[in-house]
């Protein structure tokens, strides 16, 4: 298997002082994803938890909704001098049935740590593949504290232990109404973090995720906001600024999207119907 980190030398200067030492860095690896023994995606991320990262992509683009179509995952072998596998293909098998998307059979995706899906399709392409629409159950609806949001990033900060060695590694995690911390993730690519997430959800049996809060550190990209509507999450917080296409997407699925959440301060640029918010004149 992949490391987590990595070792490399440094040279350190500290207020003129120069010295030498070994520094903790976060690996990062190519991901080739197969579907059916053919090549479909190439991500950059950190080793672990590969099977989920490959299951939630797939929730991403459409092709899985329930573990019942996923057949298994297995590391294929890689092309190393010495023979030994390098744990960086794996390949996906669809359950007997499923069609195979013709995502498969007609492009090869290559996506960064950083961007997620280059060249994402539009809205029109999110709308189209959903499974499952963003909306409350009437017998059991999100309701959101804005004084319970303001405690995620701490809480997900204080939950990030290979960050803590690093410095490099973004994180997503999934908490309950009420703040608990239900899942963590880490990856050098925030998208992977999330498809980590979902992945683990959707082989557990979990989708769709109707009563969780998604956080994300960083900011909120379309690719994540997108993510959050395949899996059926209700909410997406970020420490930092969404992009206008991810507000867009947002406002048309009903998914909540809360930005630049940093202490009690936090704007709410869609679905804010979830949120018990209170004017300036103090009403509700």
């Amino acid at each position: 298997m992949g490391r987590v980190t990595e070792r490399r030398r440094v040279t350190r200067v500290r207020d003129g002082v120069v010295s030498s030492r070994p520094d903790t860095l976060v690996a990062e690896e190519p991901l080739e994803i197969r579907l059916n023994g053919k090549p479909l995606a190439i991500t950059m991320r950190t080793p672990g938890d590969d099977f989920a990262l490959a299951a939630g992509f797939l929730v991403s683009e459409g092709v899985l909704g329930s573990a019942d179509e996923l057949r298994n995952i297995v590391y294929c072998a890689g092309a190393t001098e010495d023979g030994h596998n390098t744990y960086n293909v794996v390949d996906v098998q669809l359950a007997p049935g499923v069609p195979l998307p013709d995502i498969a059979l007609e492009r090869n995706v290559y996506t960064t740590s950083s961007c997620g899906l280059c060249g994402k399709a539009s809205l029109d392409a999110v709308r189209t593949t959903a499974r499952w629409a963003i909306e409350d159950l009437p017998e059991a609806p999100v309701r959101l504290e804005p004084d319970v949001l303001s405690r995620l990033p701490d809480r997900l900060r204080a939950a990030q232990r290979v960050f803590d060695r690093t410095g490099g590694l973004h994180a997503a995690a999934l908490f309950s109404p009420e703040g608990e911390l239900l899942d963590i993730r880490e990856d050098v690519g925030r998208h992977n973090a999330v498809d980590k997430l979902v992945g683990r959800a959707l082989q557990q049996g979990r989708l769709p995720l109707r009563d969780v809060v998604l956080m994300v550190s960083g900011r909120a990209s379309f690719e994540l906001a997108q993510k959050a509507v395949m899996a059926g999450i209700p909410a997406l917080t970020a420490v930092s600024a969404p992009s206008s296409l991810a507000v867009d997407l947002a406002a048309e699925t009903g998914l909540t999207l809360v930005g630049f959440l940093r202490g009690t301060s936090m704007n709410v640029y869609a679905g804010e119907h979830r949120l018990a918010l209170r004017t300036a004149a103090g009403r509700a």
